[in-house]
């Protein structure tokens, strides 16, 4: 098993959300650790990834063969590809994949330094919106107000990494250029790079 170490370089502002709002203020909140720092959670790396390497799987014109299953994991979303491995069932950690995939977080050193000098308040942003109608005129009750993080690095890593699909992953993050929320209105364009 391999480990996968890797950098999120943000060149716009983006927003991971944490399903919460800030009352009258804020609709969606970012995502953040104790110290009120953002990071991006495992799960969405992961997400990301996995989508990535079906992608590069399908250009191959190649089906995904249960090492893809036993890394990511097996969800309802495959149903229509069971059919393709005979022993899906017979999957280690029950489906779950082994593939650990950490927070990406900001480095220590940069984290520190922005907690000793209390510049946790300047990391964000709100931006409105609201829905226009054909007239032009907005939409009754339909403002909306994002909290963003400005651009900066995250890093993180991939765990237990089968050999196997270890190319792929690597090819997978190189694929993602845009995380998080309003990918298509210019929110979370990134670069992911290999340490």
């Amino acid at each position: 098993m391999e480990t996968i170490e890797y950098t999120v370089k943000f060149f716009s502002e983006w927003h991971c959300g944490s399903g919460l709002a800030a009352g009258a203020n804020i609709n969606a909140l970012v995502v953040k650790d104790k110290n009120e720092l953002p990071f991006i959670p495992g799960k969405t790396i992961k997400g990301l990834v996995r989508e990535a390497v079906e992608d590069i799987l399908s250009f191959k014109n190649e089906k995904k063969e249960k090492i893809f299953y036993e890394t990511f994991g097996y969800n309802n979303d495959d149903e229509e590809n069971k059919k393709n491995i005979d022993d899906i069932e017979k999957l280690e950690n029950n489906g779950v994949g082994c593939c650990f995939f950490s927070n990406a977080v900001l480095n220590e050193t940069l984290s520190s330094d922005i907690k000793n000098e209390d510049l946790v308040r300047f990391l964000y942003r709100s931006h409105s919106s609201t829905a226009i109608e054909d007239s032009g005129i907005a939409k009754e009750h339909s403002l909306r107000e994002i909290e963003t993080v400005i651009p900066c690095e995250l890093h993180g890593t991939i765990n237990y990494v089968p050999k196997l699909m270890e190319e792929n992953i690597k090819d997978g993050l190189g694929l993602i250029k845009r995380l998080g929320v309003n990918r298509n209105r210019g929110l979370g364009r990134c670069q992911i790079t290999l340490k």
